[in-house]
Protein backbone atom coordinates (compact mmCIF):
# COMPACT_ATOMS: atom_id res chain seq x y z
CA UNK A 1 0.00 0.00 0.00
CA UNK A 2 1.17 3.52 -0.80
CA UNK A 3 2.58 5.53 2.09
CA UNK A 4 2.78 9.25 2.67
CA UNK A 5 4.60 11.39 5.21
CA UNK A 6 3.52 13.02 8.44
CA UNK A 7 6.66 14.73 9.62
CA UNK A 8 9.20 11.92 10.01
CA UNK A 9 6.48 9.26 10.03
CA UNK A 10 5.59 7.10 7.03
CA UNK A 11 1.91 6.17 7.12
CA UNK A 12 -0.34 4.06 4.91
CA UNK A 13 -2.78 6.10 2.85
CA UNK A 14 -5.58 4.17 4.56
CA UNK A 15 -5.66 4.23 8.35
CA UNK A 16 -7.85 2.65 11.01
CA UNK A 17 -9.98 4.86 13.21
CA UNK A 18 -10.14 3.16 16.59
CA UNK A 19 -13.28 4.67 18.09
CA UNK A 20 -15.06 1.29 17.86
CA UNK A 21 -12.46 -0.36 20.09
CA UNK A 22 -13.78 -0.71 23.62
CA UNK A 23 -17.22 0.47 22.53
CA UNK A 24 -18.68 -1.75 19.81
CA UNK A 25 -15.71 -4.14 19.81
CA UNK A 26 -14.18 -6.27 22.57
CA UNK A 27 -10.60 -7.56 22.55
CA UNK A 28 -11.31 -10.35 20.06
CA UNK A 29 -13.04 -7.97 17.66
CA UNK A 30 -10.32 -5.37 18.06
CA UNK A 31 -7.58 -7.93 17.44
CA UNK A 32 -9.31 -9.13 14.28
CA UNK A 33 -9.47 -5.59 12.89
CA UNK A 34 -5.88 -4.73 13.91
CA UNK A 35 -4.26 -7.86 12.49
CA UNK A 36 -6.33 -7.74 9.30
CA UNK A 37 -5.19 -4.15 8.83
CA UNK A 38 -1.51 -4.95 9.35
CA UNK A 39 -1.74 -7.93 7.02
CA UNK A 40 -3.32 -5.67 4.35
CA UNK A 41 -0.48 -3.16 4.56
CA UNK A 42 -2.26 -0.65 6.81
CA UNK A 43 0.10 0.59 9.50
CA UNK A 44 -1.65 3.72 10.82
CA UNK A 45 -3.96 3.48 13.84
CA UNK A 46 -5.66 6.60 15.20
CA UNK A 47 -7.20 6.55 18.66
CA UNK A 48 -7.80 8.95 21.56
CA UNK A 49 -7.89 8.77 25.33
CA UNK A 50 -11.65 9.39 25.25
CA UNK A 51 -12.53 6.61 22.79
CA UNK A 52 -14.33 3.68 24.38
CA UNK A 53 -14.11 5.42 27.75
CA UNK A 54 -10.27 4.98 27.65
CA UNK A 55 -10.59 1.32 26.61
CA UNK A 56 -9.76 1.93 22.95
CA UNK A 57 -6.14 2.60 23.89
CA UNK A 58 -6.08 -0.45 26.18
CA UNK A 59 -7.45 -2.83 23.55
CA UNK A 60 -5.31 -1.39 20.76
CA UNK A 61 -2.19 -1.88 22.87
CA UNK A 62 -3.16 -5.46 23.70
CA UNK A 63 -4.04 -6.24 20.09
CA UNK A 64 -0.75 -4.88 18.74
CA UNK A 65 1.40 -6.60 21.38
CA UNK A 66 4.34 -8.21 19.53
CA UNK A 67 3.48 -6.33 16.32
CA UNK A 68 3.85 -2.85 17.86
CA UNK A 69 6.93 -2.21 15.70
CA UNK A 70 4.80 -2.60 12.55
CA UNK A 71 2.38 0.14 13.58
CA UNK A 72 2.28 3.92 13.63
CA UNK A 73 0.13 4.74 16.65
CA UNK A 74 -1.57 8.11 16.97
CA UNK A 75 -3.58 9.16 19.98
CA UNK A 76 -5.04 12.38 21.34
CA UNK A 77 -5.48 14.33 24.55
CA UNK A 78 -7.48 17.33 25.66
CA UNK A 79 -11.14 16.34 25.45
CA UNK A 80 -12.79 15.81 28.87
CA UNK A 81 -12.42 12.38 30.44
CA UNK A 82 -14.18 13.67 33.56
CA UNK A 83 -14.51 16.93 35.47
CA UNK A 84 -10.76 17.24 36.14
CA UNK A 85 -9.01 15.43 33.28
CA UNK A 86 -9.09 17.66 30.21
CA UNK A 87 -7.44 20.59 28.48
CA UNK A 88 -3.94 21.53 27.37
CA UNK A 89 -2.21 22.79 30.54
CA UNK A 90 1.39 21.55 30.62
CA UNK A 91 0.88 19.50 33.78
CA UNK A 92 -2.11 17.78 32.25
CA UNK A 93 -0.31 17.19 28.95
CA UNK A 94 2.45 15.35 30.80
CA UNK A 95 0.00 13.29 32.88
CA UNK A 96 -2.23 12.50 29.89
CA UNK A 97 0.78 11.25 27.93
CA UNK A 98 1.88 8.96 30.78
CA UNK A 99 -1.67 7.62 31.05
CA UNK A 100 -1.86 6.91 27.31
CA UNK A 101 1.55 5.22 27.32
CA UNK A 102 0.40 2.99 30.16
CA UNK A 103 -2.94 2.11 28.55
CA UNK A 104 -1.31 1.40 25.18
CA UNK A 105 1.47 -0.57 26.90
CA UNK A 106 4.08 1.17 24.78
CA UNK A 107 7.24 3.15 25.43
CA UNK A 108 6.47 5.85 22.87
CA UNK A 109 3.65 7.45 20.90
CA UNK A 110 4.30 7.98 17.22
CA UNK A 111 1.89 10.91 16.88
CA UNK A 112 0.47 12.75 19.89
CA UNK A 113 -2.35 15.11 19.00
CA UNK A 114 -4.09 17.99 20.75
CA UNK A 115 -7.71 16.90 20.30
CA UNK A 116 -9.29 20.35 20.59
CA UNK A 117 -7.92 23.85 21.19
CA UNK A 118 -7.88 25.07 24.77
CA UNK A 119 -8.37 28.83 24.83
CA UNK A 120 -7.52 29.02 28.53
CA UNK A 121 -3.88 27.98 27.98
CA UNK A 122 -1.32 29.79 25.80
CA UNK A 123 -0.37 27.46 22.96
CA UNK A 124 3.31 28.11 23.72
CA UNK A 125 2.83 26.49 27.15
CA UNK A 126 1.24 23.41 25.60
CA UNK A 127 3.98 23.17 22.99
CA UNK A 128 6.61 23.48 25.70
CA UNK A 129 5.26 20.40 27.46
CA UNK A 130 4.99 18.52 24.17
CA UNK A 131 8.58 19.47 23.33
CA UNK A 132 9.70 17.94 26.63
CA UNK A 133 7.92 14.71 25.73
CA UNK A 134 9.65 14.61 22.34
CA UNK A 135 13.04 15.26 23.92
CA UNK A 136 12.38 12.49 26.44
CA UNK A 137 11.64 10.04 23.61
CA UNK A 138 8.06 9.47 24.74
CA UNK A 139 6.59 11.11 21.61
CA UNK A 140 7.98 11.07 18.07
CA UNK A 141 5.80 13.74 16.42
CA UNK A 142 2.99 16.05 17.53
CA UNK A 143 -0.20 17.00 15.75
CA UNK A 144 -3.50 18.70 16.40
CA UNK A 145 -7.18 18.53 15.57
CA UNK A 146 -9.99 21.03 15.07
CA UNK A 147 -7.71 24.07 14.79
CA UNK A 148 -8.32 27.03 12.51
CA UNK A 149 -5.84 28.62 10.12
CA UNK A 150 -5.12 31.40 12.61
CA UNK A 151 -4.54 28.91 15.41
CA UNK A 152 -2.23 26.82 13.23
CA UNK A 153 -0.13 29.86 12.33
CA UNK A 154 -0.01 30.98 15.97
CA UNK A 155 1.14 27.52 16.98
CA UNK A 156 3.92 27.50 14.39
CA UNK A 157 5.20 30.86 15.62
CA UNK A 158 5.13 29.55 19.20
CA UNK A 159 7.06 26.34 18.43
CA UNK A 160 9.46 25.39 21.22
CA UNK A 161 12.91 23.96 20.44
CA UNK A 162 11.87 23.41 16.84
CA UNK A 163 9.07 21.04 17.90
CA UNK A 164 5.85 21.93 16.10
CA UNK A 165 2.66 20.36 14.86
CA UNK A 166 3.19 18.23 11.76
CA UNK A 167 -0.45 17.33 11.17
CA UNK A 168 -3.97 18.66 11.42
CA UNK A 169 -7.05 16.46 11.75
CA UNK A 170 -10.30 18.16 10.74
CA UNK A 171 -13.55 16.97 9.22
CA UNK A 172 -13.37 16.53 5.45
CA UNK A 173 -15.27 14.43 2.96
CA UNK A 174 -17.19 14.70 -0.30
CA UNK A 175 -20.08 15.95 1.83
CA UNK A 176 -18.09 18.27 4.12
CA UNK A 177 -15.82 20.52 2.10
CA UNK A 178 -14.98 23.16 4.73
CA UNK A 179 -11.17 22.72 4.61
CA UNK A 180 -11.25 23.95 1.02
CA UNK A 181 -13.10 27.11 1.99
CA UNK A 182 -11.65 27.98 5.40
CA UNK A 183 -8.04 27.88 4.20
CA UNK A 184 -6.90 24.85 6.19
CA UNK A 185 -5.84 22.87 3.11
CA UNK A 186 -3.87 25.86 1.85
CA UNK A 187 -2.14 26.38 5.18
CA UNK A 188 -1.09 22.72 5.10
CA UNK A 189 1.07 23.64 2.10
CA UNK A 190 2.33 26.79 3.79
CA UNK A 191 3.34 25.01 7.03
CA UNK A 192 4.07 21.56 5.53
CA UNK A 193 1.35 19.85 7.54
CA UNK A 194 -0.16 16.49 6.77
CA UNK A 195 -3.95 16.61 6.64
CA UNK A 196 -5.93 13.79 8.27
CA UNK A 197 -9.65 13.89 7.44
CA UNK A 198 -12.06 12.65 10.07
CA UNK A 199 -15.57 11.48 9.17
CA UNK A 200 -14.22 10.71 5.67
CA UNK A 201 -17.29 8.58 4.98
CA UNK A 202 -19.72 11.14 6.45
CA UNK A 203 -20.85 8.85 9.26
CA UNK A 204 -21.60 6.03 6.84
CA UNK A 205 -23.40 7.99 4.11
CA UNK A 206 -20.54 7.26 1.70
CA UNK A 207 -20.22 3.53 2.35
CA UNK A 208 -22.97 2.51 -0.06
CA UNK A 209 -24.99 0.90 2.73
CA UNK A 210 -27.24 3.92 3.27
CA UNK A 211 -29.69 4.52 0.44
CA UNK A 212 -31.81 7.68 0.34
CA UNK A 213 -35.49 6.89 0.79
CA UNK A 214 -34.82 3.43 2.19
CA UNK A 215 -34.87 2.23 5.82
CA UNK A 216 -31.64 2.73 7.73
CA UNK A 217 -29.69 -0.56 7.90
CA UNK A 218 -29.33 -1.99 11.40
CA UNK A 219 -25.93 -1.77 13.02
CA UNK A 220 -24.82 1.37 11.16
CA UNK A 221 -23.45 4.37 12.99
CA UNK A 222 -26.34 6.54 11.82
CA UNK A 223 -28.89 4.00 13.02
CA UNK A 224 -27.35 4.11 16.48
CA UNK A 225 -27.29 7.93 16.64
CA UNK A 226 -29.79 10.05 18.48
CA UNK A 227 -32.41 11.61 16.21
CA UNK A 228 -31.00 15.06 17.01
CA UNK A 229 -27.58 14.14 15.61
CA UNK A 230 -28.74 11.99 12.70
CA UNK A 231 -31.09 14.72 11.49
CA UNK A 232 -28.07 16.71 10.29
CA UNK A 233 -26.70 13.83 8.23
CA UNK A 234 -30.10 12.79 6.90
CA UNK A 235 -31.10 16.25 5.71
CA UNK A 236 -32.53 16.68 2.20
CA UNK A 237 -29.34 18.40 1.05
CA UNK A 238 -27.12 15.48 2.06
CA UNK A 239 -29.56 12.91 0.74
CA UNK A 240 -29.66 14.57 -2.68
CA UNK A 241 -25.88 14.60 -2.93
CA UNK A 242 -25.59 11.00 -1.77
CA UNK A 243 -28.06 9.93 -4.44
CA UNK A 244 -26.11 11.84 -7.09
CA UNK A 245 -22.92 10.07 -5.96
CA UNK A 246 -24.61 6.67 -6.00
CA UNK A 247 -25.83 7.33 -9.53
CA UNK A 248 -22.33 8.33 -10.62
CA UNK A 249 -20.83 5.27 -8.94
CA UNK A 250 -23.23 3.02 -10.83
CA UNK A 251 -22.57 4.84 -14.10
CA UNK A 252 -18.77 4.48 -13.79
CA UNK A 253 -18.72 1.05 -12.19
CA UNK A 254 -16.83 2.29 -9.13
CA UNK A 255 -18.12 1.69 -5.60
CA UNK A 256 -19.04 4.90 -3.78
CA UNK A 257 -16.58 3.81 -1.06
CA UNK A 258 -13.78 3.90 -3.63
CA UNK A 259 -14.86 7.33 -4.85
CA UNK A 260 -14.96 8.68 -1.29
CA UNK A 261 -11.47 7.42 -0.33
CA UNK A 262 -9.79 8.14 -3.62
CA UNK A 263 -11.23 11.65 -3.98
CA UNK A 264 -9.70 12.55 -0.63
CA UNK A 265 -6.36 11.02 -1.62
CA UNK A 266 -6.40 13.05 -4.84
CA UNK A 267 -5.58 16.01 -2.56
CA UNK A 268 -1.83 15.97 -2.01
CA UNK A 269 -2.22 17.46 1.46
CA UNK A 270 -4.05 14.35 2.68
CA UNK A 271 -1.63 11.93 4.32
CA UNK A 272 -4.04 9.17 5.26
CA UNK A 273 -7.78 8.51 5.18
CA UNK A 274 -8.75 7.23 8.61
CA UNK A 275 -11.93 5.18 8.73
CA UNK A 276 -13.43 3.02 11.43
CA UNK A 277 -14.06 -0.69 10.95
CA UNK A 278 -15.96 -3.21 13.00
CA UNK A 279 -14.70 -6.38 11.28
CA UNK A 280 -11.97 -7.71 9.01
CA UNK A 281 -14.16 -7.45 5.91
CA UNK A 282 -14.58 -3.70 6.39
CA UNK A 283 -10.84 -3.28 6.85
CA UNK A 284 -10.14 -5.05 3.57
CA UNK A 285 -12.85 -3.05 1.78
CA UNK A 286 -11.25 0.16 3.02
CA UNK A 287 -7.81 -1.02 1.89
CA UNK A 288 -9.11 -1.80 -1.60
CA UNK A 289 -10.88 1.57 -1.81
CA UNK A 290 -7.64 3.56 -2.12
CA UNK A 291 -7.08 3.98 -5.85
CA UNK A 292 -6.02 6.75 -8.21
CA UNK A 293 -8.87 8.69 -9.80
CA UNK A 294 -8.47 10.33 -13.18
CA UNK A 295 -8.96 14.07 -13.53
CA UNK A 296 -12.44 13.67 -15.01
CA UNK A 297 -13.64 11.66 -12.02
CA UNK A 298 -12.30 14.29 -9.63
CA UNK A 299 -13.97 17.05 -11.63
CA UNK A 300 -17.31 15.26 -11.75
CA UNK A 301 -17.26 14.46 -8.04
CA UNK A 302 -16.51 18.10 -7.27
CA UNK A 303 -19.44 19.18 -9.41
CA UNK A 304 -21.83 16.68 -7.84
CA UNK A 305 -21.01 17.67 -4.27
CA UNK A 306 -20.34 21.39 -4.60
CA UNK A 307 -22.33 23.65 -2.29
CA UNK A 308 -22.33 27.39 -2.89
CA UNK A 309 -20.82 29.04 0.20
CA UNK A 310 -20.85 32.60 -1.13
CA UNK A 311 -24.45 33.36 -0.21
Amino acid sequence: MERRSIGSLSVSVVGVGCNNFGARLDLDGTSSVVHSALDAGINFFDTADTYGDTQSEVLLGRALAARRHEAVVATKFGMPLDDTHYGAHPNYVRQACEDSLRRLNTEYLDLYQLHYPDDTVPIADTLGALSELVTAGKVREIGCSNLTVAQLREARQAAVNGVHFVSIQNQYSLLAREPEHDGVLDVCDELELGFLPYYPLANGLLTGKVRPGQPMPEGTRLEAMSSERSAHWLSESFQARVQALLDYAEKTGQPILTLAFSWLLAHHQVSSVIAGASNAEQVLANARAATTLDDEDVHQLNQLTHVDTTG
